[in-house]
């Protein structure tokens, strides 16, 4: 937000508020931080998006022991090979993809309803459904396609408002200082889930069956749900656990009227360039991202090779350096805001346009060396550095208009969803008999959308309240201070014209 951007050279900025480090707490942040509800949020957000990503990529792994050939000993000893479900490249490319196309109706109905009944209703029931859903799918599986890919779009339409839910929540929640940091340690949590889903799914389904997969991340994700809905309210007014004084700091800093009815500038909304910045920076990421989530453990069965068991552990990776980086870039963004040496429109710009430079080099390197070593080196730096990205675009909706981030991230993560539909089925085509060149296309793509996202979000970027999504409050505040200026400034040359008369 503006009240952010103060720069070292002191010069006096259009604000609602004068300046948020004047705000305090009496107990100040510390490594304690379950003293704070508002990191108790956070620590129950990231465990709510370990279960997002783990009830996402399970399939990604699974689907790889539900479609290999096993070696059956009959009695008399003759070898024959057997598949549970013998689909294939564009089959598996349907399946992986049909969760997105749940997942994209979605997107903007989570954020509009987050401003209406609750971000923290809406976030916690999309994955407790999601969940429920997930110990339904080897059922729906065994009886058909098409059962199973029903299944899989209703988990998408339940865990697409996620992400709007909780940009809702984070409105309420997250004092502009701590945007970046508080926002970072909960998204960690799609990598951790990333990381622990991708190897237990290889070793439950190598020791247990494919079916074990999704009983267990199942079961966890109807626990973290009835967690979740007896801790976290809407708002901190609203919670029982949330200090009085904790409540003001939050409220005073955000500039929170108490306003349930809050009304979309539409007009102002789609015509905002800003916003089409981060709808670009989204769908790049969520490019390389998606094609990765959904392809990498065939790639490196297939091309490179690997076992099951080695597919999900390196698969894995990439999004364990992403977790530990997230924390590291949030931290670092909040940093430079609070010491004055970026603007919040610099480290976004800088943050996410460095990420998106360095992912672009790490694909086309993937692309040209396709090793088994370099190439899972290459897509750890890749996926681990679009850290620094979400610590740019992700949080970015918070900055221009913090009383519409719900629905400006529906209406962004609708399009960044694209990808999750459009990437699988491309690569089931383009990569039919698993021949190098063929993934080496893929990577080149990946690498090209990085590269056209990051011109766009270095020309368009702010990280500026806009002014179409100022309160009447903030507005008022506003010109009350320019007016105090303005006078200030009157009485300064009145004086200093008097001084020079004498």
């Amino acid at each position: 937000m503006t009240d952010l951007e103060s720069p070292k050279n002191g010069k006096h900025l259009d604000q609602v508020h004068h300046n948020n480090n004047e705000i305090t707490e009496s107990e100040p942040l510390t490594w304690r931080f379950w003293r704070k509800q508002r990191y108790i949020v956070v620590l129950l957000a990231f465990f709510g998006f370990f279960n997002v990503y783990s009830l996402r990529v399970n399939l990604s792994v699974a689907i790889v022991a539900m479609t290999e050939n096993r070696t059956v000993f009959d009695a008399d000893g003759n070898v024959s090979y057997q598949q549970d479900f013998p689909w294939d490249s564009k089959q598996k490319g349907l399946i992986l993809s049909s969760f997105f196309y749940g997942y994209i109706l979605t997107q903007f109905l989570g954020g509009y309803i987050g401003t209406k009944i609750g971000g923290n209703i809406v976030f916690g029931t999309g994955i407790g459904s999601t969940a429920i859903l997930t110990l339904l799918t080897p059922m729906a599986a065994s009886h058909s396609l098409e059962m199973f890919l029903a299944v899989r779009i209703i988990e998408g339409f339940f865990e697409g408002v996620t992400f709007p839910g909780i940009h809702a929540v984070w409105a309420r929640w997250s004092p502009p200082l701590e945007r970046s940091r508080m926002a970072s340690i909960a998204f960690a949590g799609n990598y951790a889930g990333t990381v622990v889903a991708m190897p237990c799914s290889g070793f439950l389904a190598t020791k247990y069956g494919w079916e074990s997969v999704f009983y267990v991340f199942g079961t966890i994700g109807v626990i973290w749900y009835i967690t979740w809905l007896v801790f976290v309210k809407a708002g901190p007014e609203q919670d029982r656990f949330c200090s009085k004084e904790e409540c003001d700091y939050i409220q005073k800093t955000i500039g929170y009227v108490g306003s349930k009815h809050i009304k979309h500038p539409w007009r102002a909304i789609f015509t905002s360039m800003p916003f089409y910045a981060i709808m670009a920076s989204h769908f790049s990421e969520n490019w390389g991202f998606y094609t990765l989530l959904t392809q990498l453990p065939s790639f490196l069965r297939d091309t490179l090779n690997f076992d099951l068991g080695k597919t999900g552990i390196l698969s894995a990776v990439p999004y364990l350096a992403m977790g530990i980086l997230l924390a590291v870039s949030g931290y670092l963004a909040d940093w430079l805001q609070v010491k004055g040496i970026w603007t919040t429109t610099q480290v976004r710009r800088n943050f996410n346009c460095g990420a998106f430079l360095a992912q672009t080099v790490f694909m086309m390197l993937t692309a040209y060396l396709l090793d088994p070593t370099w190439s899972v080196v290459s897509l750890t730096i890749a996926v681990g550095l679009g850290a620094f990205a979400w610590s740019g675009f992700a949080v970015n909706h918070l900055d221009i208009a913090p009383q519409h981030a719900s629905v400006l991230m529906g209406i962004g993560n609708t399009f960044a969803t694209i990808p999750g539909i459009v990437s699988p089925l491309l690569t089931g085509y383009v990569v039919t008999n698993q021949t190098s060149d063929e993934w080496r296309i893929i990577f080149f793509i990946s690498a090209g959308i990085y590269l056209v996202g990051c011109v766009i979000y270095w020309f368009y970027c702010s990280g500026d309240l806009q002014n179409w999504a100022k309160t009447p409050e903030q507005k008022a505040q506003e010109a009350e201070e320019k007016a105090q200026l303005q006078l200030t400034q009157t009485a300064g040359f009145v004086n200093s014209g008097a001084e020079l008369k004498d």
